[in-house]
């Protein structure tokens, strides 16, 4: 288990990029639940990267990203930011992360400045209170015969320190063999307060964002995910498209929908609610979901 006494400052600290030149920065990688680096610090880490070269009054409005290789925990990443655009109301960012002289992953951000508009969105779905639901620390235990390593559950729990998240239903691992609907519903915000940067909270919801979106592929064919073993994958792409303010420190819920799997990929697609109701947030993500063979 983590023996540090803030994981949400272990996390911060991992998001805050070294600057080693003007447009070139550097950031750590740790260790996932599966040997590669996790998708949702990497894309986090390039939004911060293309974030840092973008005036403060220009705020994150969308972001269109790849996962081209397996990233490797045990060694840095480097990303480097090009200014493709600097328009009077948006920003165009396109950052490249490199390890071992090799891509693997491309980002392009788009930033915009303050615009009033057009106002009109998808009514929030109903959902349970998120203090009535257990956290994982309460959740992951029961279910800890559905994985052959006993380890998983500590390195579960672990991994979700410093984000409290909370399934609204049983997740997948919790129902193997029994398809379900092809929706899930998660709430999260932060182990603790944040400071007041747009980008950071922008940043955050990124990292998290890469956590469950492709539970609800696994809910339509009974299967459990990578920690129980019946499936392999990794994403493939992942899309966000931020609408209003928000603060990943406060109740967000994340409402999650497969509406198709085909050809060894399956589709994610959601809307990030804040608790009064507000649409924050759409992602996209499509990834490889495979049945192991042998």
């Amino acid at each position: 288990m983590n023996e540090s006494p803030d994981p949400l400052l272990d996390l911060l600290h991992l998001l805050d990029l070294e600057q080693i030149e003007r447009d070139i920065f550097r950031g750590e990688s740790r260790s996932a639940l599966v040997p590669r680096v996790f998708g949702g610090q990497v894309a986090a880490q390039a939004l911060v990267a293309a974030g840092r070269t973008v005036p403060d009054d220009r705020g994150a409005h969308s972001l269109h990203s790849y996962f081209l290789r397996a990233g490797d925990p045990g060694a840095p990443i480097v990303y480097t930011v090009d200014r493709i655009r600097d328009g009077k109301s948006f920003t165009t960012r396109r950052v490249v992360a490199v390890q071992h002289g090799q891509p693997i992953f491309h980002l392009s951000a788009s930033f915009q400045t303050h615009e009033e508009g057009m106002e009109h969105q998808a009514p929030m779905p109903a959902a349970p209170d998120p203090e009535t639901l257990p956290t994982a620390a309460e959740m992951l235990p029961r279910y800890a015969d559905r994985f052959s390593d006993p380890g998983v559950v500590d390195r579960l729990i672990e991994a979700r320190e410093a984000v409290d998240l909370r399934y609204v239903d049983a997740p997948p691992f919790g129902t193997v063999g029994e398809a379900r609907e092809p929706r899930s519903q998660v709430w999260f915000r932060t182990n603790g307060k944040l400071a007041d940067d747009p980008l950071l909270h922008v940043c955050m919801a990124t990292y998290v964002s890469d956590m469950t979106l492709l539970d609800s592929v696994l809910l339509a064919h009974g299967r459990g995910g990578w920690a129980v073993g019946d499936v392999v994958g990794a994403s493939l792409d992942h899309a966000m498209w931020f609408h209003r303010p928000f603060r990943a420190d406060e109740w967000l819920l994340y409402d999650q929908e497969s509406p198709s799997a085909s050809g060894g990929r399956g589709l994610g697609q959601a809307r990030i609610y804040t608790a009064d109701g507000r649409l924050a947030i759409t992602v996209i993500q499509e990834g490889v979901v495979r049945i192991p063979r042998g």
